[in-house]
């Protein structure tokens, strides 16, 4: 049985919020390839995304993704 976002978010201790901001607009098409991240296109050209990453595992994944696409990352920000 695998466990719900939720119970991820309130039992995992290596679970944080982050943003991660990058260089160029990203299109909401995307959405779904950063799964739970939310995409906030900023009005300066900048892409912001923010969401909650399970471990350094989905971290890492998550930034190999954004490498891939060739997009410049201009920083990242652990919330909580």
């Amino acid at each position: 049985m695998t466990k719900s976002k939720q119970d991820r978010e309130n039992n995992s201790v290596s679970a944080y919020i982050y943003e991660i901001k990058l260089g160029g607009h990203l299109n909401t098409d995307w959405q779904t390839w950063f799964e739970d991240m939310h995409i906030c296109l900023n009005e300066n050209g900048e892409t912001l995304l923010v969401g909650v990453v399970t471990d350094q595992a989905a971290l890492h994944g998550l930034l190999k993704k954004i490498r891939d696409m060739g997009m410049p990352l201009l920083s990242l920000k652990r919330c909580k």
